[in-house]
């Protein structure tokens, strides 16, 4: 390592660093842009391209969010908890509350825009002395919502071409096996997408979030004026004042219980964080494009319930058919056989460009965490390609989970139904741990960036994290209850969650807490702040004596 060494201000720069907790500063030793200072300033190398831009980091999030088969998958929970004026409030209600998350994430992103997103920010803001744990949790947290996604929307796409094929053809029938092996293949050719460079990446998913809008924009008009029914569509006061209680608990708390959609389908939109090291400009890029995923998640998502809810005739037809495929019993009961069939077919296509948009992100999320030591097998899932510039073994680690995962089918439908739910639970928790640390541990020691709710930071995230403390239990109550609540009714969600996270804190209690100290400083940096400051102020390029310069942990 050379003497010769410049350091890097992180005041100057608008971060909240990890070296607020240190005293230290790091140092460069060659000429860096705007995006590679910010980064080290959080105590990480410049290690991918950055060939993602706002457009291309917004596409993925919004891939992800996949607005029409997203809601597709979901139908069960919304319409048939609570029926269509249920649908209706529950997306304006639950997506209204969802951008107070979604600003808050923005804020943070801004300030530390770096792969590990939420887990680096926990680190930063926890008290004095509980950084490591509180990323432990975390970050766990936020890897089993990530690593769930591709499993669970895959698994959906699966059975949607499999219900195609017995739609067309009335004497195919659909058998587990097969569902697995299509979900075998589906992630494989998702895996050879994603291990590529980060620029064939962002023209991918540029062309997936217009094949996610044309086919919500086909969706919206085609279903009312297109509908065989008489007549075509169901009235104003009945879709917006009868809500139909489909549990077996009180209409209000069914409501609640329908959320589950919302919240499963506007979930992506964190994506642009774990993304920023590979983005220009990313401390106002990536905040933005956190914000435009969450505002047209939210527009574009209400006017797809609207035309569900005018079309929908039969609501237990829907949710129970006998197709087990809620959006493709609707696209036939309103449209007929073959325009039914036709629509149902690109909503498939929207649903593949969700699944490859789940592997990117989540992939970017197991390379963060490996960088930092903190899964098994960190070594070789930090590594990058040195071709692609991508994390390809993280890619491929994401999908064999996925893989395993998916044999929870042949348990029974609740068990890999609860991948939906676990994702949800999953992702929010993670969400809104470090919001809640930033608006009651941190206080006035968080450096907002230079996208910032300024006065209104604070009152945002007390409604963020009232929001998620509220509707977390809820989503975890089965719709059934009494006698009626056996195996195949319950919800396992907790015990899934539950014990997978138990399982990791036993792991921190039992060992990690002796080797695992959060974010992994990899930079160069200076050990005493005060040597920084002092030599600092006579040269921004200076000769640093060798025994106060160390490397990186």
């Amino acid at each position: 390592m050379s003497d010769l060494k410049h350091t890097v201000d992180e005041g100057g720069l608008h971060v909240t660093s990890i070296f607020r907790n240190t005293g230290d500063h790091a140092v460069l030793d060659h000429d860096a842009d705007a995006d590679e200072q910010v980064l080290v300033a959080l105590g990480y190398k410049q290690e991918m391209k950055r060939d993602f831009s706002i457009w291309s980091s917004f596409s993925v999030s919004f891939s992800i969010l996949g607005l029409l088969p997203s809601i597709a998958s979901t139908l069960t929970y919304n319409l048939g908890y609570s029926g269509p004026a249920g649908a209706i409030w529950g997306w304006i209600v639950a997506g209204f509350f969802i951008q107070f998350v979604v600003l808050s994430m923005a804020e943070l992103c801004s300030s530390m825009p770096t792969a590990g997103g939420l887990y680096y920010a926990s680190a930063v803001l926890a008290p004095e002395g509980w950084g490591p744990f509180c990323s432990w949790i975390t970050g766990w947290s936020n890897f089993l919502g990530q690593v769930t996604g591709p499993c669970s929307v895959n698994y959906a796409l699966a059975s949607m071409i499999l219900t195609a094929v017995e739609i067309a053809n009335p004497e195919f029938s659909m058998k587990t096996y097969q569902v697995y092996l299509l979900l075998l293949a589906l992630l494989i050719f998702e895996g050879l997408l994603t291990m590529n460079a980060t620029k064939f990446i962002g023209h991918l998913n540029i062309i997936g979030t217009a094949a996610n809008i044309i086919v919500l924009v086909i969706f919206v008009i085609w279903l009312p004026v297109g509908s065989i029914n008489t007549p075509k569509t169901n009235g104003s006061h009945y879709v917006w004042t009868q809500l139909v209680n489909g549990t077996e608990w009180p209409t209000g708390f069914a409501f609640l219980m329908g959320f589950l959609s919302v919240i499963w389908t506007m979930s992506g939109y964190d994506a642009p964080f774990h993304l920023s090291e590979e983005c220009s400009n990313a401390n106002i890029a990536s905040p933005r494009a956190i914000v435009m995923t969450g505002q047209l998640g939210l527009y574009l998502g209400f006017a797809c319930i609207l035309a569900i809810a005018y079309t929908v005739t039969d609501i237990l037809d829907v949710v129970d058919g006998k197709y087990g495929q809620p959006m493709g019993s609707l696209c036939l009961q309103v449209l007929g056989q073959k325009p039914g069939l036709a629509m149902f077919c690109l909503n498939i296509i929207a649903q593949f460009f969700v699944g490859q948009g789940c592997t990117v992100a989540s992939s970017r999320v197991v390379f963060a965490y490996s960088r930092d030591g903190a899964l098994p097998g960190s070594r070789w899932l930090k590594i990058i390609n040195k071709r692609t510039k991508t994390p390809v073994n993280s890619v491929w680690f994401v999908l064999i989970i996925g893989a395993l995962l998916g044999l929870l089918m042949f348990a029974s439908p609740v068990a890999i139904g609860a991948v939906f739910s676990l994702g949800a639970i999953a992702q929010y928790i993670a969400f809104i741990v470090p919001v809640a640390l930033k608006l009651f541990v941190v206080g006035d020691k968080f450096r907002p960036g230079p996208w910032n709710l300024g006065r209104w930071s604070k009152p945002v995230g007390i409604v963020a994290v009232a929001w998620v403390a509220l509707i977390i239990p809820v989503l975890c109550f089965p719709a059934v209850k009494g006698q009626d609540l056996n195996d195949l009714t319950m919800n396992y969600t907790c015990l899934i969650y539950g014990g997978v996270m138990s399982l990791s804190l036993i792991w921190y209690a039992i060992d990690a807490r002796t080797w695992f100290k959060g974010p992994r400083i990899n930079v160069d940096h200076l050990i005493h702040a005060q040597v920084v400051e002092s030599v600092a102020m006579i040269s921004d390029e200076v000769v640093v004596p060798a025994e106060i310069v160390e490397k990186a942990v």
